[in-house]
């Protein structure tokens, strides 16, 4: 069942990684504080990618899942992810004092807000965290492939079992550091701003870029021959998971911006008014058409869902949507106004990368599809 990328892909993959890098060097020689600010929004894309897979191979445990257990290695092999993602936040650690205003001693010595929040906007608290956020993901995410990969050559059901003890102890664990990673990343660029939902806000769009960036691998794989045995009910499957999940970023994308236009407080609405000018305003409609209109109306017809070329093309949307998110999050607080240059491409390139490196690493060693696991021939004969 191993089945290793064509050289051409893999040659694909080695010269985006360099040409990503190349940006990401030339970025911060020319302008290190634009170029944090894409790492910002590159370090959280990826992030997304890698954390919501491993919350996908935790959910289908948890569930007792079998339609995507035939699938499921393509999430432990994008789990990978988790493991490079530090090295892509690195740069950022020597240029904090361009991205966070609440690095600046002095404007909080002077800001009564930024005192009351320094216990936890601090640099060695921030750095404490960051790094026990990723010490438990990548624990977790090594205990689940080491058990899912021992299961190839033992059989042993008991290691399915210990999967989903994991996965009931994982999911509270991804719920507080994912909301740790969003408040850290993201909500504390603008510190005197905050928002109670902001952690399921990014929850929503992790678990979409996870679940699209699957789905564009694995009928990549299936037309090529690497998944032969998936049926139309197993795609019909990524693709009522990404409309769910349309549809649930939507839902609290629209909570969030109902809650603070309700109570109309000056501390909340300023994060909002300062994305509805200079150019803004036309990426935050932007967001609502590329982000919920269109892959909800091509989505909800049943048909969609099986169809393989438009899966391949939402995937695509969604995880170029989630980018744009990111960027509607992120890019405000570096500049009143819409910047949009070659830096910004650095980033994605690198991460697509990365992702095809890593499939081309892990697929050469490790079965593409969990040979061990006792639901492989139910998930195998699956049918709505």
């Amino acid at each position: 069942m191993k089945k290793e990328l064509p050289s051409k892909v893999k040659n694909i993959g080695w010269a985006l990684l360099f040409v990503g890098i190349v940006i990401y060097v030339i970025g911060y020689t020319v302008n290190p504080r634009e170029a944090a600010f894409n790492n910002v929004i590159g370090f959280l894309f990826i992030t997304s990618i890698a954390v919501g897979s491993i919350f996908l191979i935790a959910l289908e445990y948890i569930a007792g899942a079998v339609w995507s257990v035939p699938m499921r290695r393509v999430n432990e092999f994008l789990g990978g992810l988790v493991l490079v993602a530090p090295l892509v936040a690195l740069p950022m650690f020597f240029h904090l004092h361009d991205i966070f205003h609440w690095t600046d001693l002095g404007a909080v010595g002077t800001d009564e807000l930024l005192k009351g929040k320094q216990p936890y906007l601090n640099l060695n608290f921030f750095i404490i965290r960051f790094v026990v956020v990723f010490a438990l993901w990548n624990l977790f995410y090594w205990l689940f492939v080491r058990n899912s990969l021992k299961q190839d050559l033992s059989k042993d059901q008991k290691l399915t079992t210990q999967n989903i003890r994991l996965a009931a102890v994982f999911l509270p664990v991804f719920a507080i550091t994912l909301t740790v990673t969003a408040v850290d990343w993201a909500m504390s660029l603008e510190p005197h701003w905050f928002s109670t939902i902001l952690g399921v806000y990014y929850f929503s769009g992790t678990v979409l870029a996870a679940v699209a960036t699957a789905t564009y691998i694995i009928v990549k794989f299936h037309e090529n021959g690497y998944l032969q045995n998936l049926k139309r009910d197993h795609f019909y499957s990524l693709g009522a998971l990404l409309f769910a999940f349309i549809n649930f970023w939507a839902y609290i994308a629209f909570s969030q911006f109902l809650l603070i236009w309700y109570a109309n407080l000056p501390e909340e609405t300023i994060w909002f008014m300062k994305r509805w000018e200079g150019g803004m305003q036309f990426v935050s409609v932007l967001l609502i058409i590329v982000h919920f209109a269109v892959p909800y109306f091509l989505l909800l017809p049943q048909e969609a869902k099986m169809n393989l070329k438009r899966l391949k093309f939402m995937s695509i949307w969604i995880l170029f949507a989630h980018l744009l998110d990111l960027y509607w999050l992120v890019m405000p607080t570096y500049a009143n106004g819409v910047t949009i240059g070659w830096m910004e491409i650095g980033f994605p390139v690198l991460i697509v990368g990365l992702i095809i490196v890593m499939l081309g690493y892990k697929m050469k060693r490790h079965n593409l599809v969990p040979v061990g696991d006792p639901k492989l021939e139910r998930g195998l004969k699956f049918r709505l």
